[in-house]
């Protein structure tokens, strides 16, 4: 009797995330399931209503991805976190290379960039400051801003979905 209360704690202990490990695959699916939605579906349904060419939405932009932002800034850190914690506490994580740690402080760097670079500099060019003038244009830096915008949503995919690949498969 005492053999197989071992065995079945064993072979439960094997088929067991580590912890570090749900908490990753958790933060990077809803970050990136979240960014998808803003990307895809909100955003979109608001240019195509027309409110884009409203004066106040360089303000209310940018309470949405101020708001966003930080919660990409959370994202990041507990990937970070997750993945640092998961090759000291692990050793079989640390002779899998340094991979899930570089795609982490890459996913860690795009959202400081994003919080504290573009989207400021972005609500910064949107912003109508003359009141008096009716006619609202799209100042020419803007499309270079939606650019980098969109490079560093590619480069966050990418770089999240290696991560959780990595992350569901062990190989942090």
């Amino acid at each position: 009797m005492h053999s197989s209360v071992d065995s079945f704690s064993i072979s439960n202990g094997v088929m067991q995330r580590p912890q570090w490990q749900t908490v990753v695959i958790f933060a990077l699916a809803f970050w990136l399931s979240s960014s998808l939605i803003l990307d895809l579906v909100i955003m979109p349904s608001l240019y195509a209503a027309g409110m884009m060419s409203q004066p106040g939405f360089a303000a209310a932009g940018y309470a949405i991805f101020w708001l966003f932002n930080r919660i990409e800034l959370l994202c990041a850190a507990i990937a970070l976190t997750g993945v640092l914690a998961l090759r000291y506490l692990q050793p079989a994580y640390n002779r899998k290379g340094y991979a899930g740690a570089v795609l982490a402080a890459i996913l860690v760097a795009i959202a400081l960039l994003y919080t504290y670079a573009l989207t400021p500099q972005m609500s910064a060019l949107g912003m109508e400051l003359n009141l008096f003038n009716t006619a609202i244009e799209i100042p020419v830096g803007m499309n270079q801003l939606h650019g980098s915008y969109w490079a560093l949503e590619m480069l966050k995919f990418a770089s999240g979905g290696l991560l959780l690949n990595l992350c569901y498969r062990e190989r942090v």
